[in-house]
């Protein structure tokens, strides 16, 4: 874990700065990645008194109050539940110290202020922002269009059952295959896991 000789010896101050790999065990955010199941860090953003750890699954926050406090709230956004829009880079000026990448991750919308030495790292955040965003956009339109389609085919056969005398019998068979159907669409559509993504743009 930082302390303020650790965050001083690495420059850490309100302004955010980027963790190298090497240093993710030492990191409060570590504590919660959930490595039993294959979670990986792959971008990591530190000031004194907030940690923002971007995983392969979820976005794991820190928050301080200050950099004098040790009190913290931790707060876990899964990629799969809460959808990322918005997402915005704005680079420094002359005279300005750092960068600074904003979105919106579910309800919460989030501005990070990053050293601006580190903009090159930030880019590639950027483009993995930018990437899962667009994957989790058409994902969720073509499961919309899928269960669309299902809600209309079921609602075809079940007119053409009325007239069957084995109604019963039809019916469950068919909310059946419709409820197996739509666990299939779930699963190919709803990525959870973009570990894939992060290594094709964070170039650590």
């Amino acid at each position: 874990m930082f302390g303020k000789l650790a965050a001083d010896a690495l420059g850490l101050s309100d302004i955010g700065a980027v963790i190298k790999p090497a240093d993710y065990n030492k990191v409060d955010s570590d504590d919660y990645v959930m490595h039993e199941d294959n979670e990986k860090i792959y971008f990591l953003i530190k000031s004194k008194s907030d940690e923002y750890c971007f995983t392969n699954l979820a976005l794991i926050h820190l928050d301080g109050t200050s950099a004098m406090s040790k009190k913290r709230t931790l707060r876990r956004y899964t990629y799969s539940s809460n959808p990322i829009s918005n997402v915005s880079l704005e680079t420094a000026g002359t005279i300005d110290l750092d960068v600074e990448i904003k979105f919106v991750i579910g309800q919460a919308a989030l501005s990070i202020d990053i050293g601006k030495k580190f903009i090159d790292d930030v880019k590639d955040l950027y483009k993995t922002l930018i990437k899962i965003s667009e994957i989790t956009r058409e994902n969720q339109l073509s499961l919309d269009y899928a269960q669309r389609s299902m809600e209309l085919a079921t609602g075809t056969l079940q007119k053409i059952y009325k007239t069957d005398q084995n109604l019963v019998e039809q019916f469950d068979g068919l909310n059946k295959s419709a409820f197996n159907w739509l666990v299939n669409s779930h699963r190919q559509y709803r990525v959870k896991d973009f570990g894939s993504i992060f290594e094709r743009y964070i170039n650590n």
